[in-house]
């Protein structure tokens, strides 16, 4: 009897006919408990391990989608107070830099995104715009970088020749990253320490689904997963990471 693959994940499509668009999800991943885990336990992306920098995946700033992404997100660094960025004095002199390969991403200040407030700011580690957020009771979705909202999700679309798209949502991987990404010493999605979320991810990241995919959508996504629960214990596949641990 041929094995399962290790890395083997489930999938599901189906049809989206007012927009020409076929949409398709990894099942596995989303039925998942993985649960962002910075500031407790993430190892960072950098060579080696480096918890105590307090970095997460922000050590080498944020690539924007586009020009659109990149915009936004420096009319947000805009309304951003001394109480909630670190780095607000150096964001003067701008947030964001264009490479000469057309390649956009936030600045650099210290070895890491200027946004990056680090462990030693009053107002503790992490992005400053997720501060403002929490502050002013909004949601962080339309401030930060799409990338920075969005992960450990991914989004490609695929557009076909006849103008259909296919769309797959999936969980973010080290080779999505290109070759820097066998660099890292860690990456959450696939380290069991990530995967200890009190709920699934298609629960737990429902904002960020529905950002990606509009609310029509993800409510029939959720039922899918909803009704796919009730299987027969023994007959869904569980996440590649958890079948390593069992």
């Amino acid at each position: 009897m041929t094995s399962i693959p290790n890395d083997a994940h489930e999938w599901v499509s189906f049809a989206d006919h007012k927009h020409q668009r076929t949409w398709m999800f990894d099942v596995t991943f989303l039925e998942s408990n993985w649960t962002c885990i910075f500031g407790n336990g993430c190892q960072g992306v950098l060579t080696e391990a480096s918890p105590e920098l307090v970095q997460g995946c922000c050590s080498y700033g944020a690539h924007f989608s586009d020009d659109k992404d990149r915009r936004r997100v420096e009319k947000a660094a805009k309304r951003l107070t001394d109480d909630q960025w670190q780095f607000k004095a150096k964001g003067k002199n701008g947030t964001t830099k264009v490479k000469k390969n057309g390649e956009m991403t936030t600045r650099l200040v210290q070895d890491a995104c200027i946004f990056l407030n680090r462990p030693d700011f009053h107002r503790g580690a992490g992005c400053a715009l997720h501060v403002m957020a929490i502050d002013n009771d909004e949601s962080y979705i339309p401030l930060k970088p799409e990338v920075c909202w969005q992960l450990p999700l991914r989004r490609d679309d695929d557009v076909q020749d006849d103008g259909h798209v296919i769309t797959r949502i999936s969980q973010w991987n080290r080779s999505d990253w290109g070759a820097g990404g066998e660099e890292f010493h860690w990456w959450c999605t696939e380290d069991e320490l990530a995967f200890v979320g009190k709920s699934r991810v298609i629960d737990s990241m429902r904002e960020e689904l529905v950002a990606m995919v509009t609310e029509p959508v993800y409510v029939e996504l959720l039922a899918y997963m909803d009704r796919r629960k009730k299987q027969p214990k023994g007959t869904l596949l569980p996440h590649p990471v958890r079948r390593k641990a069992d």
